[in-house]
């Protein structure tokens, strides 16, 4: 069986763009999805990406206004704005929750898709453990032993270690999808990626150019 890795962030407009659309894919190839939340100010600052506060207006109004209002209507995906009222708020506590269910599974896959939900449709706050509390029930979940798993550290070294990961590979953004070494960036490349489950792209001599 074949395994995705998903590199995203929890507050990730685009991942959330793509969440159903991805999960759908998984379960028509009967693919893995190996969720991996990272912290996502380290990932882009490390391939260069500038901060949120140090873009121009105008890619402000492109990237996350126009591209994601076209997106959420091509995906029939609901957007309430572009700017969530606690977007900037942390959101340790929701990451930490869906790895604490497992990197794969029914329940992180849906768990997952909630958090990205609720934050993108509903305005939720991500760092506020009563919103929480009740996704999880939403979810069917027992919250109070899930958060308090979430901030253990074990699961904490894991968001870590995602994060750590991710820079790595270079990973530009969320979200991003890793298929037998293979990366796709942003939900945009869905339809790639889907393709390459079933046949991998070729890989050409200048993909990998020798050095000197």
């Amino acid at each position: 069986m074949k395994q995705i890795e998903y590199f995203y962030s929890a507050h990730s407009a685009y991942a959330y763009l793509g969440s159903a659309r991805l999960m759908q894919i998984c379960a028509t190839h009967g693919t893995t999805l190996i969720h991996k939340p990272v912290n996502l100010s380290p990932v882009v600052e490390a391939v260069g990406g500038p901060p949120f506060a140090g873009r121009t207006q105008a890619h402000v109004d492109y990237f996350f206004g126009r591209e994601i209002e076209r997106w959420a209507e091509w995906r029939g995906v609901p957007i309430v704005n572009f700017r969530p009222t606690y977007h900037d708020a942390p959101y340790t506590l929701a990451s930490g929750m869906i790895l604490a269910l497992g990197s794969s599974g029914p329940e992180t896959d849906q768990f997952a898709h909630a958090v990205l939900q609720a934050h993108w449709r509903d305005d939720a706050d991500l760092s506020d453990p009563k919103v929480l509390s009740a996704l999880a029930r939403q979810q069917n979940l027992d919250p109070e032993p899930l958060m308090d798993k979430a901030m253990s550290e074990p699961i904490q070294s894991q968001f870590r270690a995602n994060t750590d990961e991710a820079i790595a590979i270079s990973v530009f953004g969320s979200p991003a999808y890793v298929l037998d070494g293979d990366m796709f960036y942003g939900q945009d490349r869905l339809e790639l990626l889907e393709r390459a489950i079933s046949q991998p792209f070729a890989k050409h001599s200048w993909h990998n150019p020798p050095v000197g």
